[in-house]
């Protein structure tokens, strides 16, 4: 079933493009859709500094919810047979969601369909990762997480560049921008679905555990004793206690870097074109990561991209020209997959291969935690302070304890 060496098996391939998929989306939460909102909010008589945190605060609201759900809906996922159709009902959640924000609507609204959408991706990206376990075997699990990441990145240049040429064309094809921001929305939505369907017609779950005769009930048993083992297994705890904090920061970032770019003076123009650019650079340093993991353990290599990761935090404290945003632009797309991939990795080799989804299910909780912490910082502190570098300068500060924890933690499981 599984390739030597890079080759990939078909099935491998096609969960590679569900990353191709989902990264559009994720690319449009991180350029278009933001700025769109913001425009929106300040037709609306909404400050730069109040739409930054109300948008902060909307991330922060799906993620908290997915947290909540994450546990449950993991472990009912491991039971034989559920783990495609719950994953398939996120996924369509997500597209739907996405195409919903073609609609013209009051900023609020925008923001309370764009909690649906974002929940969908969230939520169907538990189970993807789950299914890395299904897909592949360990020795392979760095290689094909980062390539995961990598065509992600290089895939949604594709359908973001069409909306890019749509949105700057508006004009010259007798639409409004806001029109053409609209058929964006539609157009990935569609790009979403379509490159998802080859993995929805061919992954079969691998690793689960029997249907007993009230699934429900048995997950949620389960799930506490997952809790359980969870709390034994320290080294496991405290990977997961480092990976929230220094994902915290790298989700913060990737969230709120246009928000943040747009407060700081940047122009949209010079927003939507650096941020395609970390795309394009992301792809090969995610492909290069992936084969440095053959030579370096994994652990130095996490821990070196939390180092760059806090450097770029610092850097990002005295940004105010559009250069400098380029810069911070392909600073970031150095780390950005690297780190989620290894990490996710990392985390599938030292768990039970049965109980994926439900472990993946509190892989997510301290990961959407962690969005929901450094998203709800930077927009409470930015409407403190009325500045969003009061934020990252607490963003900052995650890294380092992140860092600090990671360390023991990869001692702790070396000594296994």
């Amino acid at each position: 079933m599984f390739k030597a060496k890079n080759n990939l098996s078909n099935l491998e391939k096609y969960w590679i493009l569900y990353d191709v998929g989902n990264s559009a989306f994720i690319m449009l939460v991180s350029t278009i859709i933001p700025i769109y909102f913001k425009n929106i909010a300040k037709s609306y008589g909404v400050s730069l500094a109040n739409s930054t945190a109300y948008w902060g605060y909307s991330i922060s609201i799906s993620t908290l919810i997915v947290a909540i759900l994450g546990p449950t809906l993991g472990a009912l996922a491991d039971t034989k047979g559920y783990k495609k159709p719950l994953f398939t009902l996120f996924l369509m959640l997500g597209v739907i969601g996405c195409a919903m924000l073609s609609v013209p609507m009051p900023w609020i609204l925008f923001l309370a369909v764009f909690v649906l959408a974002k929940v969908g991706v969230s939520a169907s990206l538990i189970f993807y990762d789950a299914m890395l376990n299904d897909v592949t075997t360990d020795d392979r699990m760095d290689m094909l997480s980062s390539m995961g990441y990598a065509w992600g990145y290089i895939g949604s240049c594709i359908p973001f560049v069409i909306s890019l040429v749509l949105i700057l064309s508006a004009e010259k094809l007798s639409m409004t921008s806001a029109r053409a921001t609209g058929l964006a929305f539609l157009l990935n939505a569609a790009w979403w679905l379509l490159v998802t369907v080859p993995l929805l017609k061919n992954y079969r779950q691998v690793h689960y555990v029997e249907v007993k005769e009230h699934p429900f009930s048995d997950a949620m048993e389960r799930l506490l004793n997952t809790f359980r083992d969870i709390k034994k297994q320290k080294e496991i705890f405290m990977f997961l206690l480092a990976f929230f904090f220094y994902i915290d920061g790298v989700y913060t970032i990737i969230e709120m870097a246009t928000s943040y770019g747009k407060d700081v003076g940047i122009s949209d123009n010079n927003l939507l074109f650096a941020l395609l650019l970390t795309q394009v650079v992301a792809f090969p340093f995610a492909l290069v990561f992936g084969k440095l993991s053959r030579k370096y353990k994994t652990k130095d290599l996490i821990a070196f991209c939390i180092g760059g990761y806090f450097l770029i935090a610092l850097f990002a404290l005295q940004l105010d020209k559009a250069w400098e945003f380029w810069f911070l632009a392909v600073c970031v797309a150095m780390f950005q997959g690297a780190i989620q991939a290894l990490s996710r990795s990392y985390f599938a080799k030292i768990i039970p291969k049965e109980k994926s989804s439900e472990y993946f299910g509190f892989f997510d909780i301290f990961g959407k935690g962690a969005s929901f912490t450094g998203t709800m910082l930077m927009g409470v502190t930015t409407q403190l302070s009325g500045s969003s570098k009061t934020g990252v300068a607490f963003i900052s500060l995650m890294f380092v304890i992140g860092f600090l924890i990671f360390r023991k933690a990869a001692k702790m499981q070396s000594a296994q």
